[in-house]
């Protein structure tokens, strides 16, 4: 097996009005730069240029805020808006200090401000928030890719879309996987024996998280395809 492992950037997407077709914006920047997807490609895709397309995005403008925001607005650097906002997208409240949320979302997620994040968004009072259903953005944009590949084109393709996080009581942010499609996400080696014979009770890699990381190496891009051997499934 080749061991090999290929981070290739994809250049050329820029900015991702609402309702975007980003299957093809992504499909179409990889054709101009002479690239075709290939047997095993996993393609990290950025949660922001996700929720960007689908509609994700909230104008602070237009959100009226609690009376619980505006209290909580009295010790932290963001407005009252912008914490209504992060208390819309929880479904409750891990940890609450000097201003910082620690909230668990819809999804089941455990992240810092329910995933609403102000970065890289035209606008000073606009924010974005995580997909509805990553997992499901991701088995539709890996379809569509697969569609727009052609009938010939008979590959495995695996999709990940991706979000900064911090790590708990360490420094530095990387890249999680919030979304997965046509890979396994995690492998599973319970059961089996390990180099010395001991049977394995708790070795479960989240191999798609790893490969989430990857991106990150993708010189600020926001999609990338990986090119190495994976374990394919219906995830």
């Amino acid at each position: 097996m080749n061991a090999e492992i290929r981070i290739i950037p994809i250049s050329g997407i820029g900015e991702i009005p609402i309702g975007s077709d980003l299957g093809a914006i992504i499909f179409h920047a990889m054709q101009a730069h002479h690239l075709a997807l290939q047997q095993g490609d996993v393609l990290v895709v950025t949660q922001k240029i996700v929720s960007k397309a689908e509609g994700r995005v909230v104008n602070l403008d237009e959100v009226q805020p609690s009376e619980f925001a505006r209290a909580i607005a009295q010790t932290s650097p963001k407005d009252a808006s912008h914490i209504e906002v992060v208390l819309r997208e929880s479904r409750r409240i891990v940890r609450m200090d000097h201003g910082v949320l620690i909230s668990e979302t819809p999804h089941g997620f455990i992240c810092a401000n329910a995933g609403v994040d102000e970065s890289n968004v035209d606008g000073a009072r606009t924010l974005t928030l995580l997909p509805l259903d990553p997992d499901r953005s991701a088995r539709e944009m890996r379809a569509h890719l697969q569609q727009l590949a052609g009938e010939g084109a008979n590959f495995d393709l695996a999709l990940i879309i991706s979000d900064t996080w911090g790590r708990p009581w360490r420094e530095g942010q990387v890249n999680m996987a919030i979304g997965v499609a046509g890979m396994e996400a995690i492998i599973d080696y319970r059961g089996q024996s390990d180099p010395y014979g001991y049977e394995m009770h708790a070795s479960m890699i989240a191999v798609a998280a790893a490969i989430a990381i990857f991106l990150a190496r993708a010189a600020g891009k926001r999609c990338c395809a990986i090119r190495q051997p994976i374990c394919f499934g219906d995830t």
